[in-house]
């Protein structure tokens, strides 16, 4: 399956991602997918284009500029250090993003949900604490930590949030703030933790990169088997 390209344009800087187009027109809404700190792998790909398959359209969200080296997992992290050193600028362009995405054609701008990896799941866990009108919101092994929390009656989304309780970028201090945060601005979500799951559990391209990453197949499956169902609640029944 072929992916189409699109931009997105903030604060000066032009954004690349791609779209893969639904293959049962008319079926599902649309899902938003923000990769981890080192963008898009062969896992994420694979994750897009079953959804597409199942009858959604994806919208891979790139949040890094153009001039941002992803030939290696070193010179993109230069990106994303840039990017997380700047907070707001972080929630905005994920903003813009949305923006982009509910003036595509073909898009209802009522049926759309965002899914994150890791620094994406910072993104869409930004995206629903700054109150983007997304049907639904998941994170997986996300960062948790905001500069903004949500303020009361901010988020729309239906939150969905999984981590691992062996993840020491999202450890247990984090886990305990963002769900007293949700609980104070009245978010619907739900909170998930795999107690010897570690970060990156949903990405086998990236297992054993660094201490603290590993890939776990069954947290895998049963996180993204539950996502599924939360796209069909929200967005629209796929076909597989």
């Amino acid at each position: 399956m072929p992916f189409e390209p699109v931009t997105c344009e903030h604060d000066g800087a032009r954004l690349h991602g791609r779209i893969a187009h639904s293959q049962h027109e008319g079926m599902g809404g649309t899902v938003m997918m923000f990769p981890g700190a080192t963008g898009a792998s062969e896992s994420f790909d694979t994750a897009m284009r079953e959804l597409a398959e199942a009858g959604y359209t994806v919208v891979h969200a790139n949040m890094y500029d153009e001039a941002v080296d992803m030939s290696s997992h070193q010179t993109a992290g230069q990106g994303f250090a840039a990017i997380m050193a700047e907070p707001a600028k972080l929630r905005a362009r994920a903003m813009a993003w949305f923006e982009r995405v509910r003036r595509l054609d073909g898009v209802d701008p009522d049926r759309i949900a965002a899914i994150g990896y890791c620094f994406g799941g910072r993104c869409v866990l930004e995206l629903a604490r700054g109150g983007a009108d997304l049907r639904a919101v998941t994170s997986f092994h996300g960062l948790l930590t905001t500069h903004a929390p949500a303020r009361s009656g901010a988020v729309r989304a239906r939150v969905a949030i999984w981590t691992g309780g062996d993840d020491p970028y999202a450890p247990v201090q984090d886990a305990q703030a963002i769900q007293a945060e949700f609980d104070t601005a009245g978010a619907d979500y739900q909170f998930t933790l795999f107690a010897k799951a570690k970060h990156a559990f949903m990405d086998p391209d990236h297992d054993g990169l660094a201490p603290g990453i590993a890939y776990d197949r069954m947290a895998h499956r049963i996180a993204w088997s539950a996502t599924r169902a939360l796209l069909a609640e929200t967005i629209g029944e796929p076909l597989t």
